[in-house]
């Protein structure tokens, strides 16, 4: 959304001043960048109508439009993914320059998480966002979902332990994230079988988004021999002629992967001790739109 700010509209500058906030709790609720647009355009919507006068801190009041309203969308977007075809993954979200997103913290960015929170009700996926990405008090975040504090509190626990079940292992750091990919990308161009298997947990996964519109394993494929033996058969083809880019997108360095001039995949990885156990690639041209390859 293109909005001039004027010093005289004072709706504009609270509503522009809180807007990376809102962005931030819209993406993360639906892992979707363009849906996330579309909400914080129909906030600024309601904004426009609202008697600002009566309104004591705008930054909360617009905070509780966007959650109440991402709330209602992830109902249908539910819907809609179980209809998708093959496997649904989070629309990347540039974050190599600024994040974007308004969020005090990381939490809740990462691919991995998102796909977590798609497990989670909507109340315990709001109230784990607000929270941990954003840091809102107990109190605060039973206000914005219309529960008591006690309520938002077990809402927050549980999410939190769905979360924690799901990742299965503490996570490397940023630096040994980095490494891997590199490392993997390096033997998944060379479809060196050996090298892969090396780099791979023993229960490793790969999930490939292409959305009916690209070529992409419609189903995860899990178990270290299976998944270097599928990254080893399409390497003969899948990186003929491309270029490969080191980019960051949602807080995690990315391999975005161009051809003829265009963006063809992006490619990163999850890892523990044990090595890589989640290898994310996102091919569906409508989700690569929103990142580019760093300037030469």
């Amino acid at each position: 959304m293109r909005v001039e700010q004027t010093e005289q509209d004072d709706g504009l500058g609270a509503f522009w001043n809180a807007r990376r906030r809102l962005f931030g709790i819209a993406y993360r609720m639906l892992g979707s960048v363009a849906e996330a647009e579309d909400l914080v355009q129909d906030v600024w919507m309601r904004w426009q109508t609202t008697d600002r006068k009566a309104v004591r801190d705008a930054p909360a009041y617009l905070a509780t439009i966007t959650t109440r309203l991402a709330l209602n969308v992830v109902q249908s977007a539910r819907s809609r993914r179980e209809e998708y075809f093959g496997i649904w993954l989070p629309e990347p979200v540039d974050t190599s320059s600024d994040p974007g997103l308004g969020a005090e913290r990381g939490e809740a960015l990462e691919f991995a998480v998102l796909l977590l929170l798609e497990r989670l009700a909507p109340t315990e996926r709001a109230a784990y966002i607000l929270r941990e990405a954003f840091d809102y008090p107990y109190g605060r975040i039973g206000e914005i979902l219309k529960v008591s504090e006690a309520n938002a509190r077990q809402l927050i626990t549980r999410a939190r332990k769905h979360i924690a079940e799901g990742r299965r292992r503490r996570r490397v750091d940023v630096i040994e994230q980095r490494s891997l990919l590199d490392k993997f990308i390096a033997a998944a161009q060379k479809g060196e079988l050996d090298a892969l298997e090396a780099l791979l947990a023993s229960d490793v996964i790969s999930l490939s988004d292409g959305g009916g519109l690209v070529r992409a394993a419609e189903k995860p494929i899990t178990g270290r021999e299976r998944v270097a033996k599928f990254i080893s058969a399409i390497s003969t083809y899948f990186w003929r002629g491309v270029t490969v880019s080191v980019v960051e997108a949602n807080g995690q360095r990315c391999a975005l992967i161009s051809r003829d001039g265009g963006s063809v995949a992006l490619v990163t990885v999850g890892a523990s001790a044990e090595g890589i156990d989640e290898i994310i690639w996102i091919l569906r041209p409508s989700k690569l739109a929103g990142v580019s390859p760093p300037p030469a």
